[in-house]
């Protein structure tokens, strides 16, 4: 059986060499083209893409991947295995070495949200890892068993995907359920953090895709949490691709959930 998670620790410490080979700021953030998704690709995209596919391809057998600049590569035989990729989530964060930006890698039986069984989620600043497998639960460095438990109040509300004209128009809507908000650049990173009960409710501004919470929708969801697409179906019918789009939200509670989503519609 395929060491998933064996695999993807190597893969951090592949792109941890990336970084330190590449620590100018401006080299890191040099276009070099644009990805599938239709982002431009900075070099430091391209680079962190390049090891961990490399890694990928070497141990993990046969599977369709879904990555963040290459886009499909489709499976080479019949498999049902998909790997769903963003080598860096936060590149502006990396970028600019500010220490919040991650690598997450999701394992999938299917082509769906809902097929997504395992998932690894990489800090680069803090070193923290984010590990979940569907029906085991979610932990995080050392075997720390995840809990996201209800809260009375969103305290505190992480916003991804600001730009700033995004902020103004909803900040208003928001303002009357959450008290303090948190933008730190990292879909993946924040979801975990709801995971870990370290914020009370998360939420993207704007359309998101698979490759951006398709490992950490699973830490969440394994610790207790609630997340689910604001803009279409349900999470679990995503298709796990770079085409379809929508609006999260997270909370740790169907309750927080409902009254997030409610004031971005």
């Amino acid at each position: 059986m395929t060491d998933w998670y064996g695999i993807c620790r190597r893969a951090a410490e592949d792109v941890q060499a990336v970084l330190r080979e590449m620590p100018d700021p401006a080299e890191r953030a040099r276009v070099v083209g644009q990805g599938e998704g239709g982002d431009e690709t900075s070099a430091i995209d391209e680079a962190a893409e390049r090891v961990v596919v490399a890694r990928l391809e070497a141990e993990g057998g046969d599977f369709t991947l879904v990555s963040e600049e290459l886009g499909i590569r489709a499976a080479r035989d019949a498999s049902a295995t998909y790997v769903v990729l963003d080598p860096i989530d936060g590149s502006i964060n990396a970028k600019r070495d500010i220490p919040f930006f991650s690598l997450s890698i999701a394992v999938a039986d299917g082509p769906t949200m809902g097929g997504v069984w395992f998932g690894f989620v990489y800090d680069f600043g803090s070193r923290e890892e984010w590990v979940a497998y569907r029906g085991r639960g979610a932990e995080t460095d050392g075997g720390v068993e995840l809990h996201a438990p209800p809260c009375d109040r969103i305290e505190l509300l992480s916003m991804e995907a600001t730009r700033t004209e995004l902020v103004a128009r909803h900040a208003p809507a928001l303002a009357p359920l959450a008290k303090r908000v948190r933008v730190m650049g990292s879909l993946a990173l924040s979801l975990c953090h709801l995971a870990a009960g370290r914020v009370d409710g998360v939420c993207s501004l704007r359309p998101i895709r698979s490759v951006d919470v398709a490992a950490a929708q699973l830490v969440l969801g394994e610790s207790g949490g609630f997340v689910d697409l604001i803009d279409g179906g349900p999470l679990d019918a995503a298709p796990l691709d770079l085409e379809g789009r929508s609006r999260i939200v997270a909370a740790r509670s169907r309750e927080h959930y409902e009254q997030i989503a409610a004031a971005l519609r």
